[in-house]
């Protein structure tokens, strides 16, 4: 072969290694299916919202967006696959407010949240919602602090497990009445739910969508509400600032999340799917009827949002003392 020619397939090898290594455009993703890692068991709020976006997300780009549950240890295992997934695009997460707290609750996590994943786009917002066992004598939220108060630890709590979004809230509000409330750890919320309803357990702060089903059916009594003003789900109920505790205020988030390292196009070019779906009546009538706040937001916004939570949750937790096991 020639030295010309030797050239000349040098130069087309070159530019096929090139074309090959070059970085995902916005133009090309996706162009395949694109897996939503959902840090939590099928069926939970982070699941519910995960597959609603999902089906949008496939009709708006054209390519299946798939969930895949990859629940325990707090939502840390599929968050630490997102943190060695290849920042193309393919594997994404949704995830909620727990992903600040797992910095400060476990010592020794294999990615770091700061570095390692990418916020993306924030989807909305759910206040939650506390409820107590039929069997319990209170009605509202004075009741329960006053039998909370005459009997110290009298009046326990489940929870998804120690650090969970249904344990560290109930802390703070027992720091902030000056009340002894007794934690009582599941592994996982819905165990929880099923020991609350048939009164082995008396009370639990809930997300809305996940509860909403067993209040309708009257097997749990709500009591209020944590966030800032009341839900459209549950109008008739006070939140917690109204009932008394002033500063009060507890709505988790949920939000797209991605490999850090992933093209700023594809980035963007999801921001601004999820941005057009979270402006579709009728996800915002599904989302809002389950209780979820549904915003769009710019995504600069939301990334300020996720790190401002990650050290104010940290302070927190030192000063609660909770540790997982």
């Amino acid at each position: 072969m020639s030295i010309r020619k030797l050239s000349v397939l040098g130069a087309a090898l070159s530019l096929l290694a090139a074309i090959t290594a070059a970085p995902a455009r916005a133009g090309d993703w996706p162009a395949k299916p694109v897996t939503i890692l959902a840090p939590f068991a099928a069926g939970g709020t982070v699941d519910l919202v995960a597959r609603v976006l999902a089906v949008k997300l496939g009709r708006e780009l054209g390519q299946p967006f798939v969930v895949d549950n990859r629940g325990g240890a707090g939502g840390t295992i599929a968050t630490a696959m997102l943190a060695r997934a290849a920042p193309d695009g393919y594997t994404l997460m949704i995830h909620h407010m727990g992903l600040a707290f797992s910095d400060s609750l476990y010592s020794h996590l294999p990615y770091d949240t700061k570095s390692d994943i990418l916020p993306v786009a924030y989807i909305g917002a759910t206040p939650n919602v506390l409820v107590v066992t039929k069997t319990l004598p209170v009605k509202t939220m004075d009741d329960f602090l006053a039998l909370a108060k005459a009997k110290p630890g009298s009046i326990n709590y489940g929870s998804g497990g120690i650090g969970s979004a249904g344990h560290l809230p109930m802390a703070v509000l027992g720091m902030m009445t000056g009340t002894q409330l007794q934690h009582v750890p599941y592994k996982g919320s819905g165990p929880a739910l099923t020991e609350l309803v048939s009164g082995q357990i008396q009370s639990m702060l809930l997300t809305i969508p996940a509860v909403m089903p067993f209040i309708n059916s009257d097997m749990v009594r709500p009591i209020a509400t944590s966030g800032k003003k009341r839900s459209p789900a549950l109008p008739n109920l006070p939140t917690m600032e109204e009932a008394g505790i002033k500063g009060f205020e507890y709505a988790p988030w949920y939000g797209f999340f991605a490999p850090a390292g992933t093209p700023p196009a594809v980035v963007q070019k999801l921001h601004d799917a999820v941005g057009k779906i979270l402006r579709d009546p009728e996800v915002v009538a599904k989302l809002s009827h389950e209780g979820i706040e549904v915003e769009a937001m710019p995504r600069e916004r939301f990334a300020s949002i996720v790190d401002a939570d990650r050290v104010r949750w940290g302070k927190t937790i030192k000063q609660l003392g909770i540790k997982t096991q």
